[in-house]
């Protein structure tokens, strides 16, 4: 480095990746602005400049070199700097120290002077935070401390449940991704080829994907929220359990409360939801699976608005990927890499790295505006907009005429028979959220809801509305100008969107999701050409060819 040069550096005066010290008197206190650009974006450290921007320089002997290379050998990991001299002419035997650091690369160690370690803020070296140092050491070492690794105490193998694996492991070998000897080998086995014991006990992973009791680790939030802000929710719930539980809750969520509209393409009739449910599923499913579970009190959330949905969940993108970069074809770098590879056997997750042309590409098949990423708060939230009908927003639950794929105005049909719409529909939407809709008071919606023939079934959270049989013939014709033959009913289109998307669920989850008996879903599905194959617990609905 040349004189000029050195001039040209300095004048940038300290910043974030420059530091000047007046000489090497100051070497401990250089040597933590060393290790500081060491954790950071590196820097420069320079001795024989004053705060000021003076030159002085110093002499430099031998003994000066020696206590320099003592002072880096207080660095861990071990650290060779680029060190240069540059002489003062006008004075004799005085030269300048620079010292260039690299940066830090993500996975790496963090660096320590004498055990500690720090960082650069802006301008200023400061103690590294123990949460930013212990996150550093997981990232460096994800065998030994990563959050899905570590054992889960008070948890056994008596705690999972059976049934789900043995299906999932079904669903593998059915795809040629786990061998057809896994069948018949006994849970313990199964897990440990899945990495999900250390030893006999089972690790955080192999409790997240399976455990049957219930805990608050595991939680997805929920809310549909009317308008575009988070002013006033319709409906506001909270879901805890497994893997296949929280997806099971999230896409239930979905179902409830966004519209299916429908088209016809030749001699086929085609449904969709306002977002595809595939797309949904993907992102919620990388929500499950990539999140960051070290940060504690936080959840994975799901806001449908009416213009957008939100999936947000904890921990910020892979230092690799920025919003942008994400959705370009990137590598895979998983968070959680032990329950990535039990998700990509047992086929809920595809090739790594995919998932974000997945998203899209289900978008644009559909038609659906593109989603879009971002970093806010420690979250990484993907964002849906809402796709529109007849030039304006589609909101959830609105009442439609699905055949024609035609939005009624408000005023072509009369209130009572849109309530009718709604309920048919979705049997447990609360008469609070009635209410809201239609602008009226919660006595209007009971006095409509009365009249049309229907009561409420079961407890105030969970139960459903029903209709009566001595109004019977009241419902039906109010319901006949406004509901279609049961092959085209909303509940039947649900039913099949939901099939599509997961095969496995089982009769009874379908019969308690839409309010009605098991006896209805089997006639549903048996009209739409579905039959249960395989065991009562481990089986999938497949369609039938009725040519």
């Amino acid at each position: 480095m040349t004189l000029e040069e050195l001039k040209k550096l300095i004048s940038k005066d300290e910043t974030k990746n420059i530091e000047l010290k007046k000489s090497t008197g100051e070497l401990r206190e250089g040597m933590h602005t060393a290790c500081a650009f060491l954790n950071s974006d590196g820097g420069v450290l320079v001795f024989g400049v004053t705060p000021s921007l003076s030159i002085v320089g110093q002499i430099v002997s031998e003994s000066t070199r020696r206590d320099i290379a003592q002072a880096l050998a207080g660095i861990e990991p071990a650290v060779t700097p680029v060190i240069e001299y540059v002489d003062i002419p006008d004075k004799d035997n005085h030269q300048v120290i620079v010292l260039r650091f690299n940066p830090w690369v993500y996975g790496n160690d963090p660096y320590t002077f004498h055990g500690r370690p720090y960082y650069r803020l802006e301008s200023v070296t400061k103690a590294m935070p123990r949460d930013m140092f212990d996150a550093r050491i997981r990232i460096n070492m994800p065998h030994k401390y990563s959050w899905e690794m570590r054992v889960a105490e008070g948890y056994f193998i008596k705690d999972l449940d059976v049934s789900t694996i043995r299906g999932v492991v079904r669903l593998g070998v059915e795809e040629k991704r786990i061998p057809v000897g896994s069948l018949n080998e006994s849970i313990k086995v199964i897990l440990k080829k899945w990495n999900l014991l250390d030893g006999d006990n089972l690790r955080n992973a192999a409790v997240f994907l399976f455990s049957k009791r219930f805990s608050y680790d595991y939680e997805i939030r929920m809310a549909r929220f009317r308008g575009t802000d988070k002013n006033y929710f319709i409906d506001n719930q909270q879901a805890h359990g497994n893997f296949f539980e929280l997806l099971d809750a999230g896409m239930s969520f979905f179902f409830k409360h966004l519209s299916l509209s429908g088209e016809i393409k030749g001699f086929k009739r085609e449904e969709h939801l306002d977002v595809p449910a595939t797309a949904l599923r993907e992102a919620l499913i990388n929500a499950l699976c990539h999140r960051d579970y070290d940060i504690y009190q936080c959840s994975i959330g799901i806001a449908i608005y009416d213009d957008r949905i939100e999936i947000e969940s904890p921990g910020l993108l892979p230092r690799e990927l920025t919003p942008k970069t994400i959705k370009r074809s990137h590598k895979s770098y998983p968070r959680n890499e032990i329950v990535a590879t039990v998700l990509y056997q047992i086929t809920y997750l595809e090739k790594w790295g995919s998932g974000i042309k997945r998203i899209m590409d289900a978008c644009k098949a559909e038609g659906s505006p593109q989603p879009f990423w971002s970093e806010e708060g420690g979250y990484t939230v993907v964002t849906f907009p809402m796709n529109k009908l007849n030039g304006r927003i589609v909101t959830p639950n609105e009442p439609q005429n699905v055949t024609q794929n035609v939005a009624q105005k408000d005023d072509d049909v009369p209130r009572r028979q849109k309530v009718e719409q709604v309920v048919s529909a979705n049997s447990i939407i609360s008469t609070d959220a009635l209410a809201t809709m239609f602008g009226v008071t919660k006595r209007t919606i009971l006095r409509d809801l009365k009249d049309l023939g229907y009561v409420w079934e079961g407890a105030a959270k969970n139960g459903h509305w029903k209709t009566r049989n001595v109004t019977q013939n009241v419902t039906q014709n109010v319901a006949q100008n406004v509901t279609q033959d049961i092959d085209d009913s909303p509940r039947v289109q649900k039913v099949e969107q939901i099939i599509l998307v997961d095969s496995m669920k089982t009769k009874e989850f379908l019969a308690k999701m839409f309010g009605v008996s098991t006896k209805t879903i089997l006639r549903d599905l048996k009209k739409l050409g579905y039959a249960w194959e395989g065991a009562s617990k481990n089986g999938r609905w497949v369609k039938k060819d009725r040519g």
